[in-house]
């Protein structure tokens, strides 16, 4: 089983590392699926806003909602969340892939929703899953992983390299800089 997670400090840090590494594997050929969280680029943006693109082209679906400017709600959108978890694991139960690729373990995945059965699904069929994992939700990722996953440096290259190798099967891939 391949599964690995990657937490690189810093706001946007691990939504970066896991982009580039993305893109520079889609640029070699490799199918990769799953989603990735996109920067906005509306004016004002909140930080807590946040679109998730399922791979490989889309579309991006908007997780948050807007609940005002008095609200202290969670601003979290479960029915997008979902529908894009639909989305992203349809694509993979129908057309495969070599990789997935999910933007972060979070509460969602934590409690047992969320992205948690497609990583299942893929691992099942010996897909390799690249996951981004918070200090805080570590516990819970370590935990659905029961001992199987690899918690990687936030280093592109060495993302990049165990994303390879996994997909190769194993087999040793050299990395590229």
């Amino acid at each position: 089983m391949f599964l690995a997670g990657v937490d690189a400090s810093g706001t946007g840090e691990t939504d970066r590392v896991l982009s580039s590494v993305v893109a520079r594997l889609m640029a070699d050929g490799t199918q990769v699926l799953g989603a990735l969280r996109v920067r906005s680029s509306r004016q004002g943006h909140d930080a807590c806003d946040s679109t998730l693109k399922i791979l490989p082209k889309g579309p991006d679906i908007q997780i948050t909602q807007d609940l005002g400017a008095c609200s202290s709600s969670c601003r979290m959108d479960a029915g997008a969340i979902e529908d894009a978890v639909g989305l992203a694991t349809t694509r993979f139960l129908v057309g495969g892939a070599e990789l997935v690729v999910i933007n972060k373990f979070g509460l969602r995945e934590a409690e047992g929703r969320g992205f948690r059965s497609l990583i299942a699904a893929a691992l099942s069929r010996n897909v390799p899953v690249l996951v981004g994992v918070t200090e805080t939700h570590r516990p819970a990722f370590l935990k659905f992983a029961g001992g199987t996953a690899t918690i990687l440096k936030p280093s592109e290259k060495q993302v990049l390299a165990w994303c390879r190798n996994s997909v190769a099967g194993g087999k040793v891939h050299p990395v590229d800089e």
